[in-house]
């Protein structure tokens, strides 16, 4: 495990496992939030016939690395990538992905499904994403997401959101199977650092999982 330490929570992340990553206000916080959701994340991946077993409680965790967070991190999204993300990405990483990015995308058309003519509860403020609002948003970051992997893709608000899911999860295999090619660059046009394939993995998974919980737990018996 890895932990990300802000000022105001900390994440902790599986460094094997993207998307199971989870806050909490201290370490003890954010690996017991991690250790609570890995049922959650284990359902996700074993109906993709993907085998994974989280532990019983937090002691089964190995924290290796300790990263000191910034502001996106007190926002609530981690975003300093572990160490372990700079290695080089291959043949293997890119199956490895494209199956648990699968995963969770098959997991998330099923909560919509599900969700669908059901209420989404409202925040202690009353706010809070419709299902529309909430898919919009995932296409918005996912395409925000493969620019960072320096991958252009173009969203259309005239296209049904199915089929715009489909397109961007389209591009983030053939940018990932490129990474595994070795043609994504380190640096943007502009000379920015470009995030590390598995930098990009990490994060999808993470944002997708994080609505498709919160989709969960809001939904409402109609």
């Amino acid at each position: 495990m890895y932990l990300e330490i802000g000022q105001k929570v900390i994440f902790a992340g599986a460094l094997t496992w993207p998307g199971w990553c989870r806050l909490g206000r201290d370490e003890r916080a954010a690996l017991q939030a991690l250790c609570d959701y890995g049922p959650r994340y284990a359902r996700v991946l074993h109906a993709a016939q993907v085998e994974f077993q989280p532990p019983a409680d937090p002691s089964g965790f190995v924290v290796i690395e300790r990263l000191i967070g910034n502001a996106t991190t007190d926002f609530g999204a981690p975003n300093i990538p572990p160490s372990d993300d700079a290695r080089p990405f291959t043949t293997t990483d890119v199956q490895n992905a494209q199956a648990l990015l699968r995963a969770c995308w098959s997991a998330f058309d099923a909560v919509l499904q599900d969700a669908a003519g059901k209420t989404l509860r409202k925040g202690p403020r009353g706010g809070g994403r419709d299902l529309e609002t909430m898919v919009k948003h995932v296409l918005d970051a996912d395409a925000a997401y493969l620019g960072r992997l320096a991958w252009k893709t173009k969203r259309s608000e005239a296209a049904d959101p199915g089929t715009e899911l489909d397109r961007t999860r389209r591009a983030i295999l053939a940018a990932l199977a490129a990474a595994g090619r070795g043609e994504i660059p380190a640096q943007g046009p502009r000379g920015g650092a470009l995030w590390a394939p598995a930098t990009f993995v990490r994060r999808v998974a993470w944002h997708l999982l994080d609505h498709l919980w919160e989709i969960e737990d809001r939904a409402e018996t109609p």
